[in-house]
This record gives structure tokens, C-alpha cells and sequence, in this order.
């Protein structure tokens, strides 16, 4: 499944912390948002490790949940492409 992540954090410590985090998770899309392929594992790990992040009150993070037809309708202007699983892993 896809999930667009992002975020509006002023404090450079905190906004460092979550995007390294979801670095672990996906790939940098914008300066704060991220696209995350992940399996339901996955993405309870990323909800996890971001839970753990002491934001504050001011503070937003959403995560946007991106089914399949949606994604297909996706329009991008400029560089880049919306992440796909691959079609095959190496293991």
C-alpha cells in the first residue's frame, strides 16, 4: 500500500528526527513529505517509530492512505514518479 507522509514541524531537532525515521521507511518526495510503500508490518513499525518522537503542540503530521485506483490518477508536473512496487525482489 501507499502513504504520502508530511509534515509541518518548526524545530529543526524534531523535523530532523522524523525525517530520518521515515527514511527508514520511504523516499523523500519534497522537502517534508515522503512516499511509503509499505505492507501493514510496515507501516504499524513507521506509526511506532513516529509515536516516539516528541512533537509539539503546534506540531502536524498526517499520513495519507493512497489506494490503488487513486494512485493511477496521480498527476505530477515535473521530475519524478510515483513510488511502485518493483516487479520482482532480490532476496
Amino acid at each position: 500500500m501507499l502513504y504520502l507522509v508530511c509534515y509541518d514541524i518548526s524545530d529543526d531537532k524534531i523535523r530532523y528526527q522524523v525525517s530520518e525515521r521515515l527514511l527508514d521507511f520511504g523516499a523523500r518526495i519534497q522537502e517534508s513529505v515522503f512516499e511509503c510503500l509499505l505492507d501493514g508490518e510496515q507501516y504499524e513499525r513507521m506509526v511506532a517509530a513516529l509515536d516516539r518522537i516528541r512533537l509539539d503542540e503546534l506540531d502536524k503530521v498526517r499520513i495519507y492512505k493512497v489506494c490503488a485506483n487513486c494512485v493511477e490518477a496521480v498527476k505530477i508536473y515535473g521530475p519524478g514518479e510515483v513510488s511502485r512496487d518493483p516487479d520482482f525482489y532480490l532476496v
